[in-house]
C-alpha cells in the first residue's frame, strides 16, 4: 500500500521532446507553427461541416468527428510540452498524468475504429449507390459515433486504471514528452510482463481488426471503380477514396510502431518523434488532405468567404 500511495502523492518528471536534439527554438517554432495550422484547419473543417447544407450528408458527418479528434490529440499533449519549454515546467502531476493517458487512448482507439467505418460508408457509397440513404441513415451514422466513442472510454479506462495502480517507487522520470503507457511502464518496480503482454495482445486486435475491415471495404471499392464506365465517376470515387487511404496510412502506420513493434527494437528518440507524428503532423495533415482534394470542401469555403465579402461594413 505504501509504494501506491507513493505514486499518487508524486509527481512525474517529463523529460521533453527536444532533450534529445539540438536546434531547440527551430524545432519548437515548427511544432507551435503545426499546433496552430492544426487547431485552425480543423475547427475550419467543423465550422464548413455545420454551415454548409450540401456537407450535411453521412461522409461528413463522420469526417467532423474525426476534425474533433484531431483538435482534441494535441490539445492533449503540445501544451505541456510548450510549457516545459518556455517555463521550464518539467513535473506533471499523478492526476495530469492519468488525465493524458486516459484522454489519448480514448482518442487514439475511437479515432482507428472510427477510419474503418468511414472505409465502410466509401463501400457502401461506391458498391451500393442505391441503398446508400438506407444502409448509412442518421440512426446508423449516430451509432457508429456512439460505438467508437464508447470503445475508447473503455479501452482508456482500463488501461488507465491498470497502468497508474502499479507502483512507481523508482525514477520517476519519464522519457517522453507526455505520459504514455509504453514509457511509464519502464518506471514501475513490480512485474508487468504480464500486463505488457496482454496490452500487445489488446492491441494487435484493436489495430488489426480496423484495418481488416479497412483493406476488405477498399478491395471491394476497388473493384467497384475499375468496373465504372464513366470517367468523372471513377475519377471523383479515386479522389474521395485516396484522400481517406492516406489518412489511414499515416495514422495506422504510427501506430503500428508504438504497439505492435516490441518495445526493445525502439529507442525513447524514435518513440518521441512516432509520437509526435500521431499527436500532432496527422492531425495537422488530415484536414489539408481532405479539402485540398475535395471540390465539395473547396466550395463550401468559397461560399463562406464570398458571404463574408458581401456582407455590408457599417
Amino acid at each position: 500500500m505504501g509504494d501506491v500511495n507513493q505514486s499518487v502523492t508524486s509527481d512525474f518528471i517529463l523529460v521533453g521532446l527536444f532533450s534529445h536534439s539540438g536546434s531547440h527554438q527551430l524545432l519548437f517554432s515548427l511544432v507551435a507553427a503545426m499546433f496552430t495550422m492544426g487547431l485552425l484547419g480543423n475547427t475550419i473543417l467543423l465550422f464548413l461541416i455545420r454551415m454548409d447544407s450540401r456537407l450535411h450528408t453521412p461522409m461528413y458527418f463522420l469526417l467532423s468527428q474525426l476534425s474533433l479528434f484531431d483538435v482534441g490529440f494535441p490539445l492533449v499533449t503540445i501544451p505541456k510540452m510548450a510549457s516545459h519549454f518556455l517555463q521550464g515546467e518539467v513535473s506533471i502531476s499523478f492526476g495530469g498524468c492519468a488525465a493524458q493517458i486516459f484522454f489519448l487512448t480514448l482518442m487514439g482507439v475511437a479515432e482507428g475504429i472510427l477510419l474503418a467505418l468511414m472505409s465502410y460508408d466509401r463501400y457502401v457509397a461506391v458498391c451500393h449507390p442505391l441503398q446508400y440513404p438506407v444502409l448509412m441513415r442518421s440512426q446508423v451514422c449516430l451509432l457508429m459515433v456512439g460505438s467508437s466513442w464508447l470503445a475508447g472510454v473503455l479501452n482508456a479506462s482500463i488501461q488507465t486504471s491498470i497502468t497508474l495502480h502499479f507502483p512507481y517507487c523508482a525514477s520517476r522520470i519519464v522519457d517522453h514528452f507526455f505520459c504514455e503507457v509504453p514509457a511509464l511502464l519502464k518506471l514501475s518496480c513490480a512485474d508487468t510482463s504480464s500486463y505488457e503482454l496482454a496490452l500487445s495482445t489488446s492491441g494487435v486486435l484493436i489495430l488489426v481488426l480496423p484495418l481488416s475491415l479497412t483493406a476488405v471495404s477498399y478491395g471491394h471499392v476497388l473493384g467497384a471503380v475499375i468496373r465504372m464506365r464513366s470517367e468523372e465517376a471513377r475519377n471523383k470515387a479515386f479522389t474521395t477514396c485516396s484522400s481517406h487511404i492516406t489518412v489511414v496510412g499515416l495514422f495506422y502506420g504510427a501506430a503500428v510502431f508504438m504497439y505492435m513493434v516490441p518495445g526493445a527494437y525502439h529507442s525513447p528518440p524514435q518513440d518521441n518523434v512516432v509520437s509526435l507524428f500521431y499527436s500532432l503532423v496527422t492531425p495537422t495533415l488530415n484536414p489539408l488532405i481532405y479539402s485540398l482534394r475535395n471540390r465539395e470542401v473547396q466550395m463550401a469555403l468559397v461560399k463562406v468567404l464570398s458571404r463574408a465579402e458581401l456582407r455590408p461594413k457599417r
